[in-house]
């Protein structure tokens, strides 16, 4: 049975609500891998969606990253993760996931923790890279790219 999960891509934003930068994570995979992600997690029994993304953006980037979650949050896109790859751009060993993605802005400072080891904070045309794409895990980069399309970041 698949598992859901939610994805989040930290973004900052100016004054007009236009994204001037995204956060790409830093993490340590349990194989001893460094690899570049988003913040993602799974959805507790009885979790909202909303508390969730809220959750999972704070073990990732901090309890003081500030981000702004609407009341009733809506994916910019659905992944499904399959353990065989080739049967989506989404792939995970482990398991077959779904996982609803957002665009998450964040306001305040962004300590990462738990396994991510540092944010890094790029401009949306070097997080849509294709050096960025090399490091990044599972098809996140795919993800990463949809994110900034749905925002109108991706030139």
């Amino acid at each position: 049975m698949p598992i859901l999960y939610v994805e989040a891509v930290p973004v900052r934003t100016d004054g007009v609500g236009t994204v001037t930068q995204v956060g790409v994570l830093l993490r340590a995979t349990p194989m001893g891998e460094i690899t570049r992600s988003i913040v993602s997690g799974r959805v507790r029994y009885g979790e909202t969606v909303r508390d969730a993304l809220f959750r999972h953006v704070e073990n990732d980037l901090g309890p003081m990253a500030f981000p702004q979650l609407p009341p009733q949050p809506v994916p910019f896109t659905v992944a499904e993760y399959f353990p065989i790859p080739g049967i989506s751009a989404f792939h995970d060993d482990r398991q077959h996931a779904v996982s609803l993605a957002f665009v998450v802005p964040v306001t305040g400072t962004c300590e990462p923790r738990q396994d991510a080891l540092e944010v890094t904070w790029m401009t949306p045309e070097e997080a849509s890279s294709a050096s960025l794409a090399e490091e990044m895990e599972g098809g996140r980069s795919t993800l990463l790219r949809l994110a900034l399309a749905s925002v109108g970041a991706l030139r």
